[in-house]
């Protein structure tokens, strides 16, 4: 687990490159403590760099690794699982190993399989190759993008790393927002591919950059190697039993578990009142000879507190559990300007910044690694916004094999409304809406979209007349929309859609960004979620949709799987949204927002920054500070922590004041 970064040139390496490099990785310090690594030919332009955090192979595991015959040069961010078994088997073909890292078994496999082998890697991993035989280069990114890489493209020149803090630390890679990504920070809900700043990407996940280098110049091909590819709804199979896809959830989910605790250090567990990190927590529990740690988050506010059901679920398995309670003063302030300086982006609410407390906390307690919940709700059909689509959309497609009436099916999305008010505004819109491109595409316009097409509507006559001027005719939804592989969608039963579209985007962009692995790592902490596994993942796809979402019952399937080891108030209990408390719900947090707002959006940054009309801007303040709508609210604390936001990245990023804090 770790941090890379580097660039190659389709000419000679300039004369200061070596301190380039090092300083790409020096910024990357933060998620590779333990030491550097670096590769540089300068005669082809290549320079790779390693930031090192060790969990395996404590001794041996440094990077860059190079294949027996020198010819190949790898660096990997991540782990892969099961390498035990597959490093044996390659050992039986002849292939030789200078480590005991599971990362060196991507060589071996490269020579044997070539670009195919990704395909026998196991795990979450972001990875740089280099052939010199056929002077290629190789960037890739797992399945679903839970090691972030991000590239620079300039005259023919790729830059990569693991944060855009470590391409900022070339001189030769330009930094400014992009107009159009600016909207879609305010809107919270990025294009797949983009970042915040112009001309820098996210590799995709499921993705690879293939760079090949020709003649004076290098040629640069992205190929998707992996997707989701639900089974097209009239070849579903339907005759499976419920109890077959309970028991391969048991199956492949014992599987997954016990792959992500393998590590030379200890390995402990996110715990909340969800079932999903409950469901890790027992699994590990059962699997571990010792009480495994478990850490779990507080907030001062009943509302939105789930800890009183983590703390049942932690007695019932006598696990070690740690408790970090969480007020104004660590989610506001100089936490929160960290958050975002590992975050790279803008973020709608402060659970990023309590999640970096946790990951704080785990550090301090001796730990490297945990096993967490991501990805249950985006395989089984969590979240109230899929819920919403499966109720509206979903059964009256399931030929028969739903047994709902329509008055059963009104009660339930009632029920879900009045249940899930608290999150009105931000993940759960109070109205329908719909957007001509994303229905063309979807088929419909998916409930997880609509919350943010509302912020949308007040959020951009905002911006600065310049930034409306040049992005006047770009529509945003249109953009996500049209990023979608439509070949995934068509002839795709509606809840599978609306589960694909929202793994796309704000998985990505949003739980495994600042709700994942960048606060994570801000503090040398390896989170590893097991539902993610991409085998767990190929067996989830095949789950029925009404098995997945049973009536009012979301995630029924893996309820049923996990009920013997959830306490009685879990398994029943509806899905609740992980949030922290707004900041418009206690005096303290508006006390500590504001303290934020003074610093770094008072008037005169406002103009130096450009990035919004000050008057508008102010008059929205206004409009905010009278407003008693509790939806509205909602809605609009989500924009203004969008607007600070970008205020502290663009002094932090484009204008390059990196704040002491940070050092």
């Amino acid at each position: 687990m770790c941090g890379i970064t580097g660039y190659w040139k389709a000419g000679r390496l300039e004369p200061a490159a070596e301190m380039n490099l090092k300083n790409m990785a020096k910024s990357l310090h933060h998620r590779g403590p333990d030491g550097y690594g670096f590769h540089f030919n300068e005669e082809i332009g290549l320079a790779m760099g390693h930031a090192r955090l060790s969990i395996i192979d404590l001794d041996t595991g440094s990077q860059p690794l190079y294949s027996q015959n020198k010819k190949n040069v790898l660096t990997v961010n991540g782990e892969f699982y099961d390498y035990k078994r597959i490093r044996t088997n390659l050992r039986l073909e002849g292939f030789e190993f200078d480590t005991k890292s599971d990362s060196e078994i991507a060589l071996p496999l490269y020579r044997k399989h070539g670009l195919d082998f990704v395909d026998h890697l196991r795990g979450e991993f972001a990875i740089s190759m280099y052939d010199e035989e056929k002077d290629r280069l190789i960037l890739v990114r797992d399945r679903f993008g839970v090691k972030p890489l991000f590239y620079h493209i300039k005259d023919g020149n790729v830059f990569w790393g693991s944060e855009i803090k470590s391409l900022f630390a070339h001189p030769e890679v330009p930094r400014s927002f992009d107009n159009q990504a600016v909207l879609h920070q305010l809107m919270h809900t990025m294009v797949p591919g983009t970042s915040a700043y112009k001309d820098i990407h996210a590799l995709r996940p499921g993705h690879m950059l293939i760079i090949q280098r020709k003649g004076d110049s290098l040629d640069i091909q992205d190929h998707k190697y992996w997707d989701m590819d639900f089974p097209m709804e009239n070849e579903r199979d339907l005759s499976k039993p419920a109890d077959y896809h309970i028991k391969r959830v048991q199956d492949e989910l014992l599987e997954a578990v016990a792959l992500r605790l393998e590590a030379d250090v200890p390995v402990g567990c996110y715990l909340s009142g969800g079932i999903d990190s409950c469901s890790m927590l027992g699994l590990a529990s059962s699997m571990q000879q010792s009480p495994v740690k478990a850490f779990t988050i507080s907030f001062d506010n009943k509302a939105y507190d789930e800890a009183p059901i983590a703390k049942e679920m932690a007695d019932r398995v006598q696990a070690d559990q740690e408790q970090i309670n969480l007020s104004a003063n660590e989610l506001y302030g100089d936490s929160y300007i960290k958050t975002l300086w590992h975050a790279e982006r803008t973020f709608y609410n402060t659970l990023g910044v309590a999640k970096y407390q946790m990951s704080k906390r785990v550090n301090e307690c001796g730990y490297r690694v945990v096993v967490t919940g991501e990805g249950s709700d985006e395989l089984f059909g969590g979240y109230p916004q899929l819920k919403r689509d499966m109720l509206k959309y979903g059964y009256q497609a399931l030929n028969g094999s739903s047994h709902h009436s329509k008055e059963e099916l009104e009660s339930y999305k009632q029920l879900m409304e009045k249940t899930n008010s608290l999150f009105k505004g931000a993940i759960l819109s109070e109205e329908h809406l719909n957007h001509s491109v994303m229905d063309e595409i979807c088929g419909f316009t998916p409930s997880w979209i609509q919350p943010w097409m509302h912020t949308l509507d007040i959020a951009r006559p905002l911006l600065h007349n310049d930034i409306l001027d040049d992005i006047r005719d770009y529509d945003p939804i249109a953009a996500i929309a049209q990023s979608f592989d439509v070949k995934q969608l068509n002839g795709r039963h509606a809840l599978d859609k609306a589960q694909y579209t929202w793994s796309k985007t704000m998985l990505e962009c949003q739980i495994l960004n600042w709700g994942g692995d960048r606060v994570d790592m801000a503090n040398s902490m390896e989170s590893r979620p097991a539902f993610l596994d991409h085998h767990v993942a190929e067996m989830a796809r095949d789950i029925p949709p009404h098995l997945r979402i049973k009536g009012n019952t979301e995630k029924w399937v893996l309820r049923e799987a996990m009920k013997e080891i959830l306490p009685t108030v879990l398994y029943e209990r509806e899905k609740f949204a992980f949030m922290s408390p707004p900041a418009h719900t206690e005096e303290k947090k508006k006390k500590a927002l504001n303290a934020l707002l003074d610093q770094y959006m008072n008037e005169d940054v406002v103009r130096d920054a450009g990035l919004f009309d000050p008057q508008r801007l102010n008059q929205f303040m206004t409009d905010y500070r009278n407003d008693k709508d509790p939806v509205s609210l909602v809605r609009k604390d989500a924009l203004i922590n969008h607007l600070l936001g970008l205020h502290v990245l663009h002094k932090q990023f484009v204008k390059g004041e990196q704040p002491e804090l940070i050092v």
